[in-house]
């Protein structure tokens, strides 16, 4: 027998002895069907038997995420039961630690998708038969809600099980840390090492599946009024004494996810009374019937909402992705006369200027302080907004894992649609808190005769024209997105769009105010600056590109919108040569 026979007869042997342990029977019967097909020599049987049994699912800063199927690098209930006893078992040794004789606390939501709630339940009861006081969320909730419940609650641990706005096929398991398990910055927001490292371990270390005890019961379901508490919190966030306006026509899409009932309530409850769903996606679903990808950024995502918006002659469209922890804007654009989705550093910067306006309306002669805070790839511009105002601003790694731990922090956000309006309550993006405040400031805009897009042109005026742009590269070996970043290492640009690089920074060094992380940083000098770096959870290199235009007056917006235009294609193409494209 070879020695590829003998791995091909492991790898059966494997998925029978996996399917004669699986709880869930759908996994078990779909493992033993597959094991007889490959046995009988079906070649895709083979590959996608290879595939759920290439190594186990690692546990990291996201959690886990995956596609749900049998086997070790699928998400399915024997791995989610050990994910749920090795969490339990760090909770229980880091609350030991922290304060001797206090009962872990910790908390479970879970989305629509499939298995979102069976995953949840049974690491409810697990939790339970480790000692952990457990409550569980009272229905598919969004992922904010279960942030917010971890402060509120005053819980050390929390879990969310959803994928996002990954495809129908995926789910994913998102910890939070909270109370006596992590530091004050850090409770309510997702793990950061070296917690995943340490919680990874514990997981390696169960046993055998039959040694984790689940109870039957003992958890607390949570009354439905988490849900309203939440709401209560996030539509006391509007400011009516200084920002009345509420005369807005509002379309609003769930894209088939958990969002659509909370964020209506929210709206409703702030004052934005004219809030119309996107039939079509309001109820959860799944399957995400309408969309080729459950993701606002997609193309295509929104088309259903600009035209019920051009139907009905709405101001303005947000949406949320399916577990409602982004938002995406869209409105109709003066400067073309069609509707378009505002970029996330547009929205970014709309929402820090409007959150500074509100902290200077409200401070009378109190000084204010604070910290806004941004990803390093998202838009110098929120920078510059900060400091005009007088307040700090810090860059962290991407991710709203860093930007949430910002000390003292006011008001953060990255430009993958991701926004932080009120830290104390949800340290976490948190797509409909931020709904509501941009609610807030594009009804303040009507009242005075202009559009959000106008908005952006006073900041423009005041900050310089920033016009971002991205470039995204696939990859089906992981091996070439190493090649292209040690090529960009061995031969480093020169200029970027006729201009020079004056500096450039290796990531992966780290600095005094970032962690270490694999991506290059090039700033040239025009200022244009070009961020390299993989994607941590997809298989891309993605290059983050921003120009800046000086304008001094509106009757130079349009000449530096095409000039910023131009430049942001010259720059991409000096990329893609860079890279070898």
């Amino acid at each position: 027998m070879t020695s590829s026979d003998a791995a091909f007869e492991q790898l059966i042997t494997d998925a029978r002895q996996w399917a004669s342990q699986d709880p869930d029977p759908a996994t078990s019967a779909a493992l033993v069907e597959l094991a007889d097909l490959a046995s009988g020599g079906d070649a895709g049987a083979v590959q996608e038997l290879g595939d759920s049994f290439n190594g186990t699912l690692q546990f990291g800063t996201a959690g886990l995420r995956a596609a749900l199927g049998p086997g070790p690098n699928r998400m399915n209930r024997v791995v989610v039961r050990r994910a749920a006893a090795g969490l339990a078992a760090f909770l229980t040794e880091v609350v030991a630690a922290a304060a001797p004789g206090t009962r872990p606390r910790a908390v479970v939501g879970y989305d629509a998708r499939y298995n979102s709630d069976i995953f949840a339940e049974e690491t409810a009861a697990i939790f339970t038969a480790a000692g952990i006081e457990t409550f569980l969320m009272p229905a598919a909730l969004p992922t904010p809600l279960l942030a917010y419940a971890v402060r509120s609650l005053d819980c050390d641990g929390g879990v969310m099980v959803t994928a996002s706005h990954n495809p129908p096929q995926d789910n994913g398991y998102k910890v939070y840390l909270g109370r006596y398990a992590v530091s004050e910055s850090g409770r309510g927001s997702q793990i950061v090492a070296p917690y995943d490292a340490e919680i990874a371990a514990k997981i390696e270390a169960v046993g055998a599946l039959d040694s984790i005890e689940l109870a039957d019961s003992g958890w607390t379901v949570l009354p439905t009024t988490i849900a309203s508490d939440y709401e209560a919190a996030m539509a006391g966030l509007v400011d009516r004494e200084h920002f009345p306006a509420r005369d807005l026509k509002i379309v609003l899409t769930p894209m088939h996810g958990v969002g659509g009932e909370t964020a209506v309530s929210v709206l409703n409850a702030a004052g934005f009374t004219d809030v119309t769903l996107v039939a079509e996606q309001a109820e959860p679903d799944p399957d995400f019937p309408t969309v080729a990808f459950p993701n606002p950024e997609e193309p295509g995502a929104l088309d259903l909402a600009l035209a019920a918006a051009a139907d009905s002659g709405a101001d303005i469209v947000l949406a949320n992705d399916p577990d409602a922890d982004r938002a995406a804007v869209a409105a109709l654009d003066p400067a073309t006369g069609t509707w378009r989705m505002l970029r996330g550093d547009e929205v970014g910067a709309l929402l820090g200027a409007h959150v500074v306006a509100r902290m200077a309306a409200g401070a009378g002669d109190e000084p204010q302080t604070g910290v806004f805070a941004n990803s390093i790839v998202s838009s110098r511009l929120l920078s510059r907004i900060a400091a005009a105002a007088g307040y700090a601003h810090e860059e962290t790694l991407t991710g709203f894992k860093w930007i949430s731990r910002v000390p003292d922090l006011t008001y953060g956000y990255e430009e993958a649609l991701g926004y932080c309006v009120a830290p104390d309550l949800v340290r976490d993006k948190d797509g409909i808190s931020a709904a509501v405040l941009i609610a807030e400031l594009a009804a303040t805009a009507k009242t005075e005769g202009k559009t959000i897009f106008d908005t952006l042109d006073d900041l423009y005026l005041v900050h310089g024209l920033h016009a971002s742009d991205q470039l995204s590269i696939r990859v089906a070996d992981l091996g070439l997105l190493d090649a292209m970043m040690n090529r960009l290492r061995v031969n480093p640009p020169e200029a970027f769009g006729g201009s020079a690089v004056e500096v450039t920074a290796d990531l992966a060094e780290g600095s005094e105010n970032l962690p270490p992380t694999d991506g290059l940083l090039y700033l040239t000098r025009d200022q244009s600056r070009v961020i390299i770096r993989p994607s941590g959870t997809e298989p891309k290199l993605k290059c983050y590109l921003e120009v800046i235009q000086a304008v001094e007056s509106a009757a130079e917006l349009p000449a530096a919108r095409q000039a910023a235009r131009t430049s942001l294609d010259d720059v991409l193409r000096d990329v893609r040569e860079a890279l070898g494209l």
